[in-house]
């Protein structure tokens, strides 16, 4: 059974101190510094990589971390045996990557708030074994922060972040722990730095899966629509945008800009220049420039006003992401470990948030479900056995909360309540139908915010029949008898124009889903699915023509 790894610390120590002996005692090794500097080197990618499975429990990856550390330990052995090979490198090295494996464990169980300074050592970025190389662009040699300009207007920009925008960063950083996972692989993969990422998305969409603009762009990174179709982005075949898609979206993004660095000198400003104004516009006033910076007057006078904001405050935000101590910034810890959850029995993401309640989180679970489930709307009911994206901390609250008792059942009842049970239906004396159609009720009606007195302040759930006066009693009132025939056949005539007037078809609006357009028209959700062929409840598409045949009636 391999040792703790707080415990391999101890006896690398012990090695160095033993170092005088075994240099004595060995024979001189022919292997070269260069050599042993390769393997370290080749150690510890390996363990970074069995770093990252570890954290997403994935199967034979302790076994690869003990093996990487293990290879560490021999280079260090043969080092200490070789004349002027750097031990002390060496077991910096050794002792950085074991003390983030154990500051990673701690943050597991620990309760207490993170350290401002420990950006990039929690979740996913425990793994990466120097905060560094999350700065790191391209080549090992550049930092992301040597790499932009440090100047007055990302200073305002900085600035802005940490006052009026100050929520809005937060929030962000919040909403992209929960994604990190998902996200920050795909830029790695390309060479990019995390705080790139982290600046993009806060500024685009400060975390949340489904924005919109107004001109058409979507999701995290915000890509129109024809930019996303050249790098895979789109409809998948099941009426679902992969624009919406966390790790879809960042690899786009990351190819996206690898792509017009590639055109502009490896310039992170004019590639931002082109990521906000147009890949076009960035190239033209590059080339016609004489390939000068972002913030040379020939150019940044010739971007428009929105990109000369935008360039600084994603740098802004990435520059905050790596340096919040110096700011005095502290982002919040974030329990984010990735966890699929079964439902036990239907439920919307509407009802889970409310059961799953806000236990140490400030905003509750709803951004997250709906980050991590992007396809699925928060009003429908997802069947029994359904499989959603979660993290531990969900998972745990669900099966205290979500399965039984009296907050689930309180959650359950919060979500199919229906508005037009408030009403409390007053008017002539008759029997009023069981249904308590409202299409057919009487026309003076009070509902439960209505100043009007009533007659007790407890508002029954369906109203109590009035009895209905006998015949001969209606023989001594002709006229209330009149009255109540005309009313109940102007009420009859009401109900008759309104259905006559439903209409055969109806154009989908931006956030509706088929529940909610067959609550609107007051027709039968599978019917509606069935009349127009549509096979998957979140199908649909913003200005979509639906048939409403099997409403009518």
């Amino acid at each position: 059974m391999p040792l703790p790894l707080r415990h391999r610390l101890s006896l690398a120590c012990a090695a160095l101190l033993l170092a005088p002996s075994l240099v004595l005692a060995a024979k001189r090794e022919t292997v070269s510094i260069d050599g042993l500097t390769s393997r370290m080197q080749a150690a510890e990618s390996r363990f970074t990589k069995a770093a990252i499975g570890v954290r997403n429990d994935d199967p034979g990856a302790q076994t690869e971390s003990d093996a990487a550390l293990q290879d560490m330990e021999d280079v260090m052995n043969a080092c200490i045996r070789l004349r002027g090979c750097p031990v002390n490198t060496f077991l910096a090295t050794y002792n950085r990557l074991l003390k983030q494996s154990v500051d990673a464990d701690a943050d597991d169980s620990d309760d207490e708030e993170l350290p401002a300074d420990s950006i990039g050592h929690e979740g996913v970025a425990a793994n990466v074994p120097e905060a560094a190389r999350a700065a790191a662009l391209l080549s090992e040699d550049h930092r992301f922060d040597r790499m932009v300009e440090y100047n007055p207007a990302v200073q305002q920009a900085i600035r802005r972040w940490l006052t009026d925008m100050r929520g809005s960063l937060i929030s962000s950083y919040e909403n992209y722990q929960s994604l990190r996972y998902l996200m920050w692989p795909e830029y790695e993969r390309r060479g990019l730095p995390e705080a790139l990422l982290f600046g993009i998305m806060a500024k685009e969409s400060n975390g949340k899966v489904h924005a919109t603009s107004r001109t058409g762009a979507a999701g995290l990174m915000q890509f129109m629509p024809a930019t996303g179709r050249r790098f895979g982005l789109g409809d998948d075949g099941t009426g679902f945008d992969t624009r919406y898609d966390p790790r879809s979206a960042a690899q786009a993004s990351a190819e996206y800009l690898n792509e017009r660095m590639g055109q502009l000198n490896r310039n992170i400003e004019l590639a931002l220049a082109a990521y906000n104004g147009g890949e076009g516009r960035a190239l033209r006033v590059y080339q016609g420039t004489g390939a000068k910076s972002f913030w040379d007057e020939s150019v940044y006078n010739q971007v428009p006003a929105e990109t000369r904001d935008y360039v600084p405050m994603v740098i802004g935000a990435a520059w905050l992401f790596m340096h919040p101590k110096e700011y005095g910034l502290t982002f919040p810890k974030v329990s984010a470990k990735p966890a699929s959850l079964r439902l036990t029995q239907p439920a919307s993401i509407y009802q889970l948030t409310v059961c799953l309640g806000n236990k140490g989180v400030h905003d509750g679970y709803m951004r997250t479900l709906r980050n991590l489930n992007p396809r699925y709307q928060p009003e429908t009911f997802l069947p029994t056995g359904t499989v959603i994206n979660a993290n531990t901390k969900i998972v745990g609250a669900y099966n205290r909360w979500c399965t039984n008792g009296a907050r689930a059942d309180l959650a359950r009842t919060l979500v199919l309540s229906d508005p037009s049970r408030a009403i409390v239906r007053t008017g002539p004396l008759q029997t009023l139908p069981a249904s308590d159609d409202s299409d057919s009720a009487p026309s003076d009606t009070v509902s439960t915010g209505s100043p009007a007195p009533l007659a007790s302040t407890a508002i029954p759930s369906r109203p109590e029949p009035v009895a209905t006066p006998a015949r001969d009693e209606r023989r001594s009132a002709p006229k209330e008898a009149a009255r109540d025939e005309r009313r109940s056949a102007k009420a009859d005539d009401a109900k008759s124009s309104k259905k006559s007037k439903t209409p055969r078809s109806y154009r989908v609006q931006t956030g509706e889903s088929l529940s909610t357009i067959a609550r609107k028209f007051g027709c039968d959700v599978d019917d509606l699915a069935k009349a127009n062929g549509i096979k998957h409840s979140n199908a649909l598409k913003r200005g979509q023509a639906l048939k409403l045949s099997s409403c009518e009636g």
